[in-house]
């Protein structure tokens, strides 16, 4: 059966590893000297590899006692913010399914503060055309993020942040989901603020 090891992130991994199961790409034990299908196995995990590998049997089972998931975070610059986008959607009643934070840039996180993994663009010239200083409307000097409350895999919180207009996402290594935007100069916060997603 596709049975799922106990301690393993089941919120995060389930679906993706059901799929790598069912195509029979993860059936072989490495702790038993066969790893003929690690390799097809962590290309079919791709980025949940490191989340989810103890879940198919292919890594040992994390310490869980270690540190908490939400201590780490991974984050991306996002290839071209679109500010009015993230005001808009960010201003006033906050949409459903999420929410909307702001705190002043002075309190937010430099860069490696707190990160396992900081992806950096393909495109470096991204960094160089990240916000035109006319279209910093916010000069009262707040980083507004915005919080899922569901636990969403780094694909789709990579994805809504760019669907939002914002300039980085910073993806907890539980599946919460921060989209920070435009105004922000750094990193957002590394408080864990997903209603639904705290653990």
């Amino acid at each position: 059966g596709l049975t799922l090891i106990s301690g393993c992130n089941k919120a995060l991994c389930a679906s993706d590893v059901s799929k790598c199961l069912l195509q029979g790409l993860c059936q072989c034990r490495p702790s038993e000297g066969n790893c003929s299908c690690c390799k097809e196995c962590m290309l079919c995990l791709s980025s949940l590899w490191e989340e989810c590998c103890d879940c198919v049997g292919m890594c040992n089972p994390r310490n869980y006692n270690d540190s908490p998931a939400t201590s780490k975070s991974t984050v991306e610059e996002l290839y071209r913010p679109i500010p009015s986008l993230f005001r808009a959607l960010t201003e006033g009643d906050a949409p459903i399914n999420m929410m909307v934070v702001s705190f002043p840039v002075a309190e937010e996180l430099s860069h490696h503060e707190n990160l396992v993994s900081f992806l950096e663009t393909l495109d470096s010239q991204s960094h160089n055309i990240s916000l035109p200083s006319s279209s910093s409307v916010h000069d009262d000097g707040l980083c507004t993020v915005v919080y899922f409350d569901d636990c969403v895999s780094i694909r789709q919180c990579k994805q809504y942040c760019e669907s939002m207009g914002g300039s980085k996402y910073r993806w907890f290594h539980n599946a919460c989901c921060e989209c920070i935007g435009p105004e922000c100069l750094d990193y957002g916060s590394k408080a864990v603020k997903c209603m639904n997603c705290l653990i």
